[in-house]
């Protein structure tokens, strides 16, 4: 799957599938300069962090394309400047927790600034190269990192997941859901339990969606059932993806993943992290430097239109925690799974 995330040379503009009207409808959002990309990011058209990564390098190119059309192709740098710093400032801006916003523009702005281009022309040919690349380098890193996290997958393993980390997450293919479908392509004769994931239910409208497409067999569960599922049994392996790694290995990914881990440890099943290198952030020591994100108390007291709280009652709408480094058994990228001690094995892995 990855016709989710379309650059339309035709538009100029990035298409996405619309992940708020998943699994009813699919609908695609047209992005044709830096405030669409923003408006799609804040409000959750697409999510997921190594998709907000490439969306944010495509939102760099149409930052060049929006000066390019005020001041003119030709443009020297002195006269256009000032104006691209804001509007990637406010790009990395639109959401906290995931480090591949920041990483994304960050790594733009690095490449834009030893090429040097003289003109906006040049910044706006170089930009796009490098956005493909983004792109496609991506999709290539997820199926790496399926190939080693499938090595952790038994066959006729039950393997539950919160959240979404699968092609929809991502450019294409997933972090969570690549190792599943590694697995799956490899024969291993697997099923998935998705946790609905409240309360934007990534669980249930877009990893259920996804894998029913692909024909891999998936059931859907209440966040709270998930105690008793390991405790019959039914789960052997679980897989998230993650939003920000620190330093240490403490994992940020969406509400809910440290309960889940929390259990899975009570019942001695392996609870992995599958993420790439670029959601690892070194400047990050601890999961107690990660920012979480709060989101509208909308998404908590209703569901669609209809309201489900009492008027006039406050809300925690948390979008992530962390869950500490010692609860997770490995974290796949894709240079291989890096085990605990995580300070060591997340320096070697940067080290290569």
């Amino acid at each position: 799957m990855e016709y989710h995330i379309q650059f339309s040379a035709d538009k100029n503009a990035l298409v996405l599938l619309d992940q708020r009207k998943l699994p009813c409808v699919e609908e695609y959002y047209t992005c044709r300069n830096v405030e669409e990309i923003i408006y799609s990011l804040k409000e959750m058209v697409v999510r997921g962090a190594p998709a907000i990564g490439v969306t944010a390098a495509w939102g760099c190119y149409l930052a060049a394309c929006q000066l390019m059309d005020k001041h003119g192709q030709a443009a020297a740098p002195d006269a256009w400047a000032k104006d691209l710093e804001k509007l990637l400032l406010d790009l990395a801006d639109a959401r906290p927790t995931a480090v591949n916003l920041a990483w994304a523009v960050n790594l733009m702005r690095d490449l834009y600034k030893k090429a040097n281009p003289q003109t906006l022309k040049g910044l706006v040919d170089f930009w796009k190269a490098e956005a493909e690349k983004i792109h496609a380098d991506d999709i290539a890193i997820n199926k790496r990192m399926g190939a080693y996290g499938a090595e952790v997958i038994d066959r006729g393993d039950t393997i539950l997941t919160h959240c979404n980390a699968g092609a929809l997450a991502t450019a294409g293919y997933g972090t969570a859901l690549g190792v599943i479908r590694a697995a799956h392509e490899q024969g291993k004769n697997i099923k998935v339990i998705a946790d609905e994931t409240r309360p934007f239910l990534q669980g249930a409208r877009l990893t259920a969606y996804e894998l029913h497409v692909d024909g891999i067999p998936v059931t859907v569960a209440c966040d709270n059932a998930c105690a008793l599922l390991m405790q019959k049994g039914l789960v052997q392996k679980v897989v998230t993806g993650a939003d920000r790694i620190a330093a240490n290995g403490d994992s940020a990914n969406k509400i809910g993943t440290y309960g889940v881990a929390l259990i899975a440890r009570e019942f001695n099943i392996p609870f992995y992290i599958a993420a790439p290198l670029s959601t690892i952030d070194v400047e990050t020591k601890t999961g107690g430097d990660i920012p979480i994100e709060e989101r509208t108390p909308l998404e908590v007291t209703h569901v669609g239109a209809t309201q489900i709280t009492p008027d006039g009652v406050p809300v925690y709408n948390f979008a992530f925690d962390v869950t500490p480094a010692e609860l997770i058994a490995g974290i796949i990228t894709e240079k291989g799974i890096l085990r605990p001690p995580y300070n060591e094995s997340i320096a070697k892995a940067f080290m290569k």
